[in-house]
């Protein structure tokens, strides 16, 4: 389902439990400009009307990109990661990406193998980033 504001709390204690919050990165402002910018691709997993996954895309033009991709712990390996990817896909698909990039920290072996399974390739290039802020 598309994110709501009232799941804001869920999804930050979700991400701050699946590790992917870092101290450069404010979470509630990280989901207000996913809000302001393209919220259609912004989805939660529910499960009995409670947060147990996300997943925001982005299309720029020339590929998609996912981020924050999480299922609670306790969750995991029961499909929701998969589905959550899936959505994301198919709605970056409908609006004309042809390629979804993703970045995952190189000490994360088992979501590597995750998206492997999931049929991403190991693209073979160095990330590099530069902080505007």
């Amino acid at each position: 389902m598309r994110y709501r504001s009232e799941f804001q709390r869920a999804v930050v204690d979700l991400w701050s439990e699946c590790n992917l919050i870092v101290p450069q990165n404010d979470p509630v402002v990280d989901i207000q400009k996913k809000v302001d910018y393209q919220p259609e691709l912004f989805f939660v997993a529910l499960l009995d009307g409670h947060v147990v996954g996300s997943v925001m895309a982005g299309y720029e033009g020339h590929r998609g990109w996912l981020n924050y991709v999480a299922v609670l712990p306790d969750y995991q390996d029961q499909g929701y990661g998969r589905k959550l990817v899936e959505k994301a896909v198919a709605e970056l698909k409908k609006i004309g990406c042809l390629k979804v990039n993703l970045e995952v920290r190189k000490s994360n072996s088992s979501v590597i193998d995750f998206y492997l399974h999931l049929g991403f390739k190991d693209n073979k290039i160095v990330g590099l980033g530069k902080r505007l802020g």
